[in-house]
């Protein structure tokens, strides 16, 4: 298990001990990727979703969900999070898991990204990737009941700053 750090010497799981780290601003970027059909887009841009407003509904729980990443993922530890802000960007049918821009008659696209910012002893990585995962499926429960065929997928961390191990960003699909 060498390189892991939430296991022991003998493959345990453990909670890492971060008490001697020092508090550095940590910011983490995240996306996730909803596939919808056209027809659910268009309630949603005109709020006739059962539900209510589906974005402001998904925005307030992806940021509630960043909150709580403790609760939910056992070996994280508690941060105090000084910045959420979670945007969607909607595109009328391109196919993005296979990393080109073809259309797909009567899908739409929605980008949640995820921005998440502390600063703490330990990053806010987990935090965005929740938010997004959040959110994501905030707006699945919101349209389940015209559009079960709704899909959320490409769940991924974009870039991710500060702490010892530094700068990181995805690389870019070719």
């Amino acid at each position: 298990m060498e390189g892991l750090s939430h296991f022991d010497n003998k493959g345990k799981a453990r909670m890492v001990d971060v008490s001697e780290k020092k508090e550095t601003l940590r910011i983490a970027k995240a996306q996730a990727i909803v596939r919808i059909k056209k027809e659910t887009m268009d309630l949603i841009k005109k709020n006739k979703v059962a539900k209510g407003d589906c974005f402001a509904v998904a925005k307030i729980a992806g940021i509630l969900a960043a909150k709580k990443v403790a609760e939910l993922i056992p070996l994280t530890h508690p941060l105090k999070i000084s910045h959420c802000d979670i945007e969607f960007i909607i595109a009328d049918y391109p196919d993005v898991t296979s990393g080109q821009m073809t259309r797909i008659k009567n899908l739409c696209t929605i980008k949640i990204l995820a921005n998440v910012k502390t600063k703490d002893i330990t990053g806010v990585e987990m935090e965005a990737l929740t938010a997004v995962a959040i959110a994501g499926l905030t707006i699945y429960d919101m349209v389940k009941a015209v559009d079960r065929g709704t899909v959320i997928s490409d769940i991924c961390l974009l870039e991710k700053k500060g702490g010892e191990s530094g700068y990181w960003k995805r690389r870019k699909a070719k």
